[in-house]
């Protein structure tokens, strides 16, 4: 009998998706679909304004670009400007200035260009980019938390709300922790009107008791939870802070029957996100106005 030839080719047979497979796929498209198209809702605090040419989402408590700001524009090339000046009053008359995020879909395409004629500019890091990420619920996240680490409600109490924010002011803004941050007038009615909405989170990390870490989720059951505000203190990185604060998030998600997670993730937190088991499936792209 001759030996097989070294380059002889092997018939392999195709496995077919089985049941759990497909039920995956269909879950993660799913999740995948309302990361894509997830539209603000009115709640506590926070005015929704839907036209059929753009969103505006006003959250007077929280007077900054960012959570306040306008998406899913849809309007013709010759409404563009009549758009941002419409928008723009809007929330001038509330006292806020606006964010623009757009998104794939954004019509005119050249929507971008005409704020940044207005001096309306991406945000800088990225271009203003940041990627739609998403995370099923059966994902798992191994987390090994640092020495002395804890993660407790930041809504149990306004002192744990307070240090939550000022986590997120000094990772975002550099404030430094104790510090003003402009927002303390209206932390109170902040607070509120988070305890207020059953489906809302926040969680703080503390190592040693010392705040390190920030973070909060949105449950949009069954269809998935959006977080954001994942912050970490500069002195605190690299313990393992960040991804038990996603940790947390996931498994609070998994358990009120929430599909997965949604983050927008940044030029900044996306590589750090995508190390997490986070897959893009879209994108948005931030512009910001000029400081008055």
């Amino acid at each position: 009998m001759l030996p097989p030839r070294k380059n002889a080719a092997v018939r392999t047979r195709s496995r077919r998706p089985n049941r759990r497979d497909n039920e995956l796929m269909a879950a993660f498209s799913q999740l995948a679909d309302f990361a894509k198209n997830y539209r603000a809702e009115p709640a506590p605090g926070m005015e929704v304004i839907d036209t059929p040419r753009y969103q505006l989402q006003l959250i007077p408590d929280f007077p900054l670009p960012g959570p306040n700001h306008v998406t899913w524009v849809r309007c013709r090339s010759g409404e563009a400007d009549e758009v941002i000046d419409e928008a723009t009053a809007i929330a001038a008359d509330r006292g806020l200035r606006l964010a623009w995020i757009l998104d794939p879909e954004t019509e005119p395409a050249d929507f971008g260009e005409r704020l940044m004629a207005r001096g309306i500019m991406p945000e800088e890091g990225g271009g203003g980019k940041s990627a739609v990420m998403i995370l099923p619920a059966a994902s798992k996240l191994e987390v090994s938390p640092a020495a002395g680490m804890e993660i407790r409600d930041s809504l149990a109490d306004l002192d744990s709300f307070e240090a939550a924010e000022r986590v997120a002011a000094e990772a975002f803004a550099g404030v430094p922790f104790g510090d003003p941050t402009g927002l303390e007038a209206t932390r109170q009615r902040r607070y509120a009107n988070n305890r207020a909405n059953p489906d809302r989170h926040g969680l703080l990390a503390t190592i040693d008791g010392e705040p390190a870490g920030s973070g909060t989720l949105l449950v949009h059951a069954p269809r998935g939870a959006v977080i954001n505000g994942g912050a970490v203190r500069p002195k605190f990185r690299g313990r393992g802070v960040y991804r038990a604060l996603v940790a947390a998030r996931l498994r609070i998600a998994s358990e009120a029957g929430a599909a997965g997670l949604v983050v927008w993730g940044g030029h900044m937190s996306a590589p750090i996100l995508a190390g997490l088991g986070f897959e893009t499936v879209s994108w948005r792209r931030f512009y910001q106005p000029p400081v008055s």
